[in-house]
């Protein structure tokens, strides 16, 4: 068990333990290895969650009924590994060990195959997209060579480049992508993670790498990235988290590092108000830190496997996929538009033992 440290002296309440899940999500067959909630239908209170698994089905779940209401089969038995919906409709994509990125038809109940992408790279990098909401968007998935990231616009799956690193530079495979646009500038960009523990910062218009950070010395296995505060956290095999950050040059820097408890984050996400981050942990354990701060603010321990995966709805629902073939689902903290602090409270009077040592 980890060692919870004591509350402030001030705190109004004793502190309770760390919460259970609100409840747990069974019958995904295999372990799980990809998360992406989803808005579902127009007028739906409960957003949809789908999940991806290493016997290669994605299951869609509805938290209202918290069971599947459809299982898609589409990478021949071999693991998922990434799932994204488009924002311009119901279509999904799926990425498989199988080579193949299916893109999916969920409107009025469809759920089929309507297009599909070869992918070069047998390796565990999960692709990446640039859409807003139009006709066209941008696809970032890795390449035929051992360091390249290909990059298609889609859905006519035109090559728009191939970024291979600087002669010099060795960083071996990508491991994970993240596209994104500055408020500042419509040109794409891309941040990459890599083999050697880089981050690396890509102009994708002119092909070439505006800076490189040193984060860790094992693989990038995840990463996010808050683009308004220009900042980032990255998760690899070591007993730590790196924080960096991008300035007005594109430079990235290194601002610190975060010791954990155990080694290992399969996976690193920031809820989209940006105020906590949750960590995928090989101990199978959740670590929820406060963004701004990085202060560890609980570690959720109900898994008997690696937490591979984890998510954030918009309401600020968490989910957790784990190698012990459950996903279990977490309500921490409220949205609000606060700033201050996060509390995490699930009474009127009390406050969870939330200052946990990572």
């Amino acid at each position: 068990m980890e060692k919870m440290t004591a509350p402030p002296p001030n705190m109004a309440a004793s502190p309770l333990p760390p919460p259970d899940p609100c409840f747990v999500l069974r019958g995904a067959q295999s372990a799980v290895h990809a998360l992406h909630f989803f808005g579902g239908a127009q007028g739906q209170v409960h957003p949809l969650l789908l999940s991806g698994s290493l016997s290669g089905l994605v299951h869609i779940w509805s938290l209202q009924t918290r069971r599947a209401v459809a299982t898609l089969d589409g990478h021949g038995g071999q693991c998922v590994t990434w799932l994204q919906t488009l924002p311009q409709g119901r279509q999904l994509l799926s990425q498989g060990r199988d080579l193949k990125l299916c893109l999916w038809d969920l409107a009025e109940g469809r759920n089929t195959v309507v297009d599909s992408v070869p992918l070069e790279s047998m390796g565990f990098c999960r692709s990446s997209i640039l859409a807003g909401g139009q006709e066209r968007w941008m696809l970032a998935m890795p390449g035929r060579g051992n360091d390249e990231v290909q990059i298609l616009e889609m859905p006519s799956k035109t090559s728009v480049c191939t970024l291979k690193p600087e002669a010099d530079a060795k960083p071996g495979m990508p491991m994970c992508l993240e596209l994104w646009q500055a408020d500042s500038s419509p040109r794409p960009l891309l941040l990459a993670g890599y083999e050697d523990g880089s981050v690396a910062l890509w102009d994708v218009s002119e092909r070439k790498v505006c800076s490189r950070v040193a984060c860790h010395t094992e693989p990038v296995m995840g990463f996010d990235f808050d683009s308004q505060k220009a900042r980032g956290v990255s998760g690899s095999a070591e007993k730590a988290l790196a924080v960096w950050s991008l300035d007005e040059q594109q430079a990235l820097q290194m601002c610190r590092t975060h010791e954990l408890t155990n080694p290992g984050i399969a996976d690193v996400k920031i809820r989209p108000d940006r105020k906590i981050l949750a960590t995928a942990g090989w101990d199978h354990r959740v670590r929820v830190f406060h963004w701004r701060t990085m202060k560890p603010l609980a570690v959720l321990s109900f898994h008997s496997a690696t937490i591979h995966c984890v998510a954030f709805a918009t309401d600020g629902l968490l989910a957790a996929g784990s190698g012990d073939q459950r996903i279990s689902i977490w309500s921490l903290y409220p949205i609000s538009t606060d700033s201050s602090t996060p509390l995490l409270g699930h009474t009127e009077g009390g406050e969870v033992g939330a200052h946990a040592s990572a």
